[in-house]
Parts: C-alpha cells; sequence; structure tokens
C-alpha cells in the first residue's frame, strides 16, 4: 500500500466553553487505507472530523491536504467537498421523496438549454451506480430503498465528486451482516482505486476485519497510531477505556462467599430487535444487581430498552415472574412492575418545566390510570417522603426541576420510579455527568435495593462502578449478548478480555 499521505492534521485543539474537546491531536490518514478513528464517548472523534470539514473552527494546529498548496482551512462542509473531503453520516442526509439520480446530482444537474437535462441525468446515476455493482432503478424515490442502499447512494454522490478523502461515520450501525458485507466489498474497492478512507465506528471486529490503521483517541487527546494486525484487541480496549491492562487491579470489595442466588423475576428467551440488539437469553434474580458491560455502541442500551418495551421487540418471548408478558410499550412494563431510568435524562427522564413534586408522581399517576387522580395531599406527602429519603437538594418540592443540579434531577427520576414500588429496576448510566459525593450516594442505593430484594439491571461506562455494585455482567460486542461473567470472575482484566473477544487476548 502507497505510504504518502493524503491528509495530515497537526497539533489541533479546540475548546468549548468549560471543556477542552481537542487537546493537540494529529491524524495521518494515508493514500488507498481504511484508518479507523476510535475511542469512547466524549473522545472527540466527532470535533475532530467537524474541524476538518468545517462545520466547527479550530484555536490552533494545521492540516494539510495533498495538492493544495499551505495550510487548509474549510469553513463550510462545501468547501471541503470541493476540496474533495466527504462525509456520509449514520443518519443519511439524502432526500427521501427525490428521486435516487435526483439525490445524486442535486445541485450539480446536467443542463440542455438552461433545463436539467432529466434523460442525461438519470443515465449517468444508473451508470455511476452500476460502476459501484449497484443496479437499480434510478427514477424510483430514494425511500423505496433500504438504509443499506441508501448508504450506498450517499456512498457513489462522494465518490462522483473526486472525493481522495471519505469519511464514514457509523455507517453500519443499521445495517445487516449481509448488508455490512456489500459496504466493505465498496470500501475495498474504493481503497484499491486510492481514496483514504476514515472509517468511524464502535465494532471491534468490523475494524480488525476492514482497517489497516487505527488512531485511538481519548478525552480529547491523542492516545496512538497503531498498525491494525499488530495491536491485539484487548489491548485497543484498554486504550480506549484509559486502562493499563497489565497492571489493573480490581477494586471490588471483599465479599463473603457467593450468595445463593433467588428466584428468577425477568427472563428473557430469544429477546432481540432486528437491526439493534441480537436475539438474547437472560435471567435476572430478585436481589441481584446484573451489570451490562460493553464499548459504546454494545448494545447494552439497546437490550435494556427492549426489556422494557421502549424498542418493541421482534423475536423471542419476556417472562415476568414465571408468566409471559406481552411488552409492547413501556406503560405495559410498568404495569408488570419494572422501572427504567434512561440514560439521556434531559431528553427521556425529566420533564423541565414541572416542579419536583410534579415529576416525582409522574409514573405513579401513569400506573393508576387518568381516572384515579393522585390528590395535592398525597402527592406533597410523596414528595416530601422522597425528597427526605433520596436526600435531594431542593428550594422546595414546587420549584421546577430544571433549576437542580443534573445529580438531584437524577434523584428525582430515581425517586419517580421507586415511588411505583418495582419488583426490576432497569438503570442506564444513572451516575453520568454528576458529582463524586452523589455518584456514591445512588451506587449505595442501587446495593440496598438489592438487598430489600428488588432485581436491578445497572450500566455504566465506568467499570470501576460496577465492581463496586453489580454481582453477576453479562458481557455485549457488535449488537450481541457474548457471555456472562458471574460474581468470582468479577475483575478489571477478565472485563476486558470479554469485551475484546475474538481471540485476540494475547
Amino acid at each position: 500500500m502507497p505510504e504518502e499521505a493524503v491528509l495530515t492534521m497537526r497539533n489541533i485543539t479546540k475548546t468549548f466553553p468549560g471543556v477542552q474537546a481537542l487537546s493537540h491531536v494529529d491524524f495521518t490518514l494515508r493514500t488507498g487505507e481504511i484508518h479507523a478513528l476510535m475511542g469512547e464517548n466524549g473522545a472527540g472523534k466527532s470535533t475532530l472530523i467537524k474541524v476538518l470539514t468545517g462545520v466547527e473552527e479550530f484555536e490552533s494546529g494545521e492540516i494539510r491536504l495533498s495538492g493544495v498548496s499551505g495550510t487548509l482551512i474549510n469553513h463550510s462542509p462545501q468547501e471541503a467537498q470541493a476540496r474533495g473531503i466527504s462525509t456520509v453520516y449514520q443518519e443519511v442526509n439524502l432526500c427521501p421523496n427525490l428521486s435516487v439520480a435526483e439525490n445524486l446530482y442535486i445541485g450539480r444537474e446536467p443542463k440542455r438549454a438552461g433545463l436539467i437535462d432529466w434523460k442525461t441525468m438519470n443515465k449517468k446515476a444508473g451508470e455511476l451506480l452500476l460502476s459501484l455493482d449497484i443496479e437499480i432503478d434510478v427514477t424510483k424515490a430514494v425511500e423505496n430503498y433500504s438504509i443499506a442502499l441508501q448508504q450506498m447512494f450517499a456512498i457513489a454522490r462522494a465518490v462522483d465528486m473526486s472525493a481522495r478523502v471519505l469519511i464514514l461515520d457509523e455507517p453500519t450501525s443499521s445495517l445487516d451482516d449481509n448488508e455490512v458485507g456489500k459496504l466493505f466489498k465498496l470500501m475495498k474497492r474504493l481503497k484499491s482505486e486510492g481514496v483514504g478512507i476514515i472509517f468511524v465506528t464502535h465494532f471491534l471486529e468490523q475494524v480488525y476485519e476492514v482497517c489497516d490503521r487505527i488512531t485511538v483517541l481519548r478525552n480529547g487527546s491523542l492516545v496512538g497510531e497503531y498498525k491494525t494486525d499488530s495491536l491485539p484487541r484487548v489491548q485497543l480496549v484498554a486504550r480506549m477505556m484509559g486502562k493499563d491492562f497489565d497492571d489493573l487491579a480490581a477494586i471490588r470489595k471483599e465479599k463473603e462467599e457467593a450468595k445463593v442466588l433467588k428466584e428468577v423475576v425477568i427472563e428473557a428467551k430469544g429477546l432481540g430487535r432486528h437491526g439493534t440488539i441480537k436475539p438474547f437469553d437472560l435471567k435476572i434474580h430478585r436481589g441481584e444487581v446484573i451489570g451490562l458491560t460493553g464499548l459504546l455502541g454494545s448494545g447494552r442500551s439497546e437490550l435494556a430498552r427492549s426489556l422494557y418495551g421502549a424498542d418493541k421487540p421482534d423475536s423471542g418471548e419476556l417472562l415476568v415472574n414465571g408468566k409471559a408478558v406481552a411488552v409492547k410499550a413501556p406503560l405495559d412494563a410498568m404495569m408488570a412492575g419494572m422501572a427504567y431510568l434512561p440514560e439521556n435524562r434531559k431528553e427521556e427522564g425529566i420533564v423541565a418545566d414541572l416542579s419536583v413534586r410534579e415529576n416525582l408522581i409522574l409514573a405513579l399517576q401513569a400506573k393508576r390510570g387518568m381516572f384515579h387522580l393522585i390528590g395535592r395531599k398525597e402527592q406533597e406527602a410523596l414528595a416530601e417522603e422522597y425528597i427526605r429519603l433520596l436526600q435531594i437538594k431542593t428550594a422546595g418540592m414546587e420549584a421546577p426541576i430544571k433549576s437542580l443540579s443534573g445529580g438531584n434531577q437524577q434523584k428525582v427520576i430515581l425517586g419517580r420510579w421507586l415511588l411505583t414500588d418495582p419488583e426490576f429496576l432497569i438503570l442506564d448510566e444513572p451516575t453520568r455527568g454528576i458529582d463524586v459525593g452523589t455518584k456514591t450516594e445512588i451506587q449505595k442505593l442501587v446495593v440496598k435495593l438489592a438487598e430489600q430484594g428488588k432485581a436491578v439491571m445497572f450500566i455504566s461506562s465506568e467499570v470501576e462502578e460496577m465492581l463496586r455494585t453489580c454481582t453477576r455482567m453479562a458481557v455485549l460486542r457488535d449488537g450481541e449478548k457474548v457471555g456472562e461473567l458471574k460474581e468470582h470472575e468479577l475483575d478489571q482484566n477478565q472485563i476486558m478480555k470479554a469485551i475484546a473477544g475474538g481471540g485476540r487476548d494475547e
């Protein structure tokens, strides 16, 4: 493979108010290579791409593109595209109601006598797609074709605009294995034609299947650039998570002999949802905290959402206390004794303009139904009890929840679900973005809830937090549950080996 660089980024620094998004980051893309850009949430991947493509300005550093003299600053994605840098996003930016041909040539339609030459445009579109082994009717609207084909159309448009640098941002997240195979075939072909491809993904298997090099970012800084075949998977996981694999020490507190698991509260048999989580089996017992571990995008939240009916499963069955339950919507799950604290509390958790009291009683009111309204006196008594119980710091129960700190908002949402007296709680990143003191309080509360006989599912990106709270862990990788770790197996080395998988533990 030619070693000459098509793109170099040196010392790139970008600051948002209160956040160092990129700190002196270097990145090199060579002609005719597929280069993975890896990192967990908040690592700086998206910011680096936005800086390159002109979506964001950067404070210092330089960008150089082969064939362009001097340093390069793009002021817009259109300017970047004109210079041969094209991006295909996870959410395909096509116009669904327009034809495939119109989408391919939008803004650059062939014209005749000042009018669009439809015949020529359709012919050129068909030939372009055929050159990429895609044979379809280009006069049909884009919405008639699968997401996978829409990804191909977007790539075809970029290629036809003479892209020398092609950025694929999570292009496989909504594709099945067969569709991913077709995309990889196209990527390899473009690579053989000299296109440099930046591949942003969280799927480890895919990185090792198609990528020549890997650049890892963490917390806005460069961890390193590696040849794919010389970086074992477990070492890649360690670099992304910020752990020195060889020197990891389990911080899990000493426990008495393993507890005998109590009766099964929740059992999933072949439960799954096409495109998000592959069919899985899972038993969750009363009095245990089961953790879901895996890298960002491994399927942790998707598994939890399928259990709760937030994303309706399309395969398998769910049993609650041994009885099959049809969970078609969250209300069904709530009535079956389940509760779900979502990862995104601002969008899916709090109702910002309502008071602490109103936010606290929302789930209980939904469970009782609109014909059994909770009286004001009972509302106030319940709010007062849970503000005290969870030590929620607020000016009062009538204060708008948006005036509270993130940690106290999280406590309100937790209180909302505890009010429904659930048997099974799903807590998705319950401590993200909150201070250390509140984080510890929530961890203690999780353990206490299990001791009281509730079953708890706990999802966190922090391994140490999982070790402190969980009695068992299910391991997810690339949208699939690939194993479980029992209490005596819970240490950081075992977890990272399980996450990495793929026989590359050396």
